[in-house]
């Protein structure tokens, strides 16, 4: 490992030095890969195989590499954990997985490590300096316990595996549903269309904009699926130099692209909105001309801020529709975009979309569910829970859950959700497991949890609440009981209460009713 500044001289934009920097740190591809045939070795000893899997507790950082590269070297899968979770979360994702070992920071372990099963081996990485400094850890939270196995020292003890091949790294990401539970979302090898699979992965490069070379920042956390596939594989596959941020500063992200001369990136609208917020001084200090590249997903990115983008850093703005469970299955150029204002592009060559209602397909203009299907990808199931999987597939095709419409030149809009859910940031979040938890508050009798418009996030929590009788609670009191047993990011930053909520005979929530005061002046509704 070296300084990244020292050790990284840009003769020109075309000229890259293979590896990740995070912080002053600079370590290159090749040692990197050496590591992690260094670690496999160990979690082979430790029992890990093909099949299996090992959860990470990570924030961004070199050791998720390391770690990520090893277990696809055995066959098994990581599993990324959103580490703003609170213990039982994390808890439940480690168990419901069946993970052999947790590779974990020291600051977030602290944390979790008394819910975690007594069977699993824990290896420990003490909290690098500029995430100590970037969250403002507490020193001793940031230094692992002296009965937990160092990770960098526990690697070193082995030889590297040499009947192995790090391909493109597994994974098994975990994203919540109308049940409450988090699900594993494990891929079925051997079954996508393989004849399908280079003009695939054609399109996706090039609307992802990697190619050999690229120098990227990697802004958002690797616990979720689209930066986690952008950072490991661009690290594997294309000689990539990545500069690891460890959360996300609009001025600073300006810095990095003008001090790495940053050619592509990955982003999510709410990072747009900030970047849009700095003062016109601020964003014309940077030299920003390497930059060939942004692609963004995730969550629907206001049409105005989509263009003022593209009026910022030119027409070098692309955009994906998908998920987890398939893959990318839409994408448009920005001049696409211009052309058709409001859209999530066209369905890639190898990819199907249907919008379809409770008859069948809808005409051309018409809404409906959207139904997808990416025959390059490898299909799916959630891992432990097939009937979850069955839940959603309709004809061969899967649906996200969204409402939208196809225009008469085949682009796909988003307009309206046919499911329960909350995007903030990028993140999903579904209702119920926030009311689950709210109706264990005693004294709560009923509640309602849905998403209300928010500038910078595109949604946030509101909690409708109704209170047994002569029970008094207040706002602070049902996000402090919410912050205790979920992640923070679950708190409602609205809370009202009601003498009764609009529920019809069956028992079924009017949650239209409650969301819609909030929406009606803002010309959208997701």
């Amino acid at each position: 490992m070296s300084q990244a500044e020292e050790s990284i001289e840009y003769v020109s934009d075309e000229d890259t030095v293979a590896g990740v920097v995070h912080g002053d740190v600079f370590v290159s591809t090749e040692e990197l890969m050496v590591r992690a045939r260094r670690a496999a070795t160990g979690l082979r000893s430790l029992g890990v195989e093909a099949g299996g899997s090992v959860a990470l507790l990570l924030r961004n950082s070199h050791e998720f590499f390391e770690a990520a590269f090893a277990t696809s070297a055995l066959g098994a899968a990581t599993v990324p954990i959103n580490w703003h979770g609170s213990a039982e979360e994390v808890a439940y994702v480690v168990n419901d997985s069946q993970a052999a070992v947790v590779v974990a920071h020291a600051d977030l372990l602290e944390h979790v490590r008394h819910a975690l099963p007594p069977s699993v081996t824990i290896l420990g990485v003490a909290t690098p300096p500029s995430i100590v400094e970037s969250f403002e850890i507490a020193a001793a939270a940031a230094a692992l316990p002296s009965d937990v196995t160092v990770w960098s020292t526990w690697l070193e003890g082995f030889d590297e595996i040499r009947d192995a091949y790090i391909g493109d790294p597994l994974s098994m990401i975990y994203t919540s549903g109308t049940t409450g539970h988090p699900k594993g979302v494990r891929r079925l090898p051997g079954t996508n269309d393989g004849s399908l699979a280079i003009d695939y992965l054609t399109e996706v490069t090039k609307l992802f904009g990697a190619w050999p070379g690229m120098r990227t920042i990697i802004a958002g956390p690797m616990y979720h699926s689209a930066p986690y596939a952008y950072a490991l594989v661009a690290a594997r596959a294309y000689g990539a130099l990545l500069v690891l941020e460890d959360r996300f500063d609009p001025e600073e992200i300006l810095a990095l692209i003008e001090r790495h001369r940053i050619t592509s990136m990955y982003m999510v609208p709410t990072m747009f909105v900030r970047l849009l917020r700095l003062p016109p001084e601020v964003r014309s200090r940077y030299d920003l001309s390497s930059l060939r590249h942004v692609s963004h997903t995730a969550a629907p990115c206001p049409p105005d801020v989509k263009r003022a983008m593209i009026e910022w850093w030119g027409p070098i703005v692309d955009e994906f529709y998908g998920s987890t469970e398939v893959g990318f299955v839409t994408g448009c150029t920005s001049e696409e975009w211009l052309a058709h204002p409001g859209t999530v592009g066209r369905p890639l060559p190898s990819s199907d979309v249907r919008i379809i209602n409770d008859v069948g397909p809808v005409p051309v203009g018409e809404s409906g569910e959207v139904f997808v299907r990416a025959r390059a990808n490898s299909d799916f199931t959630y891992f432990g829970k097939s009937e979850a999987r069955a839940e959603i597939e309709r004809d061969g095709l899967i649906t996200c859950g969204d409402i939208g419409f196809l225009d008469a030149d085949g682009f796909l809009y988003l307009c309206d959700r046919a499911r329960d859910m909350i995007i903030s940031g990028g993140v999903n979040i579904y209702p119920i497991e926030i009311e689950a938890c709210l109706l264990k508050l005693t004294g709560v009798a009923d509640c309602a949890v849905f998403g209300i418009p928010d500038d910078e996030y595109g949604e946030s929590i509101a909690a409708a609440i109704k209170l047994d009788e002569g029970v008094t609670l207040s706002a602070d009191d049902i996000r402090a009981h919410v912050r205790e047993h979920l992640a923070g990011f679950k708190v409602p930053k609205v809370v009202t209460f009601h003498e009764a909520l609009p529920r019809e005979d069956s028992g079924k929530m009017f949650k239209r009713k409650l969301r819609q005061p909030y929406w009606e002046n803002t010309g959208r509704s997701i």
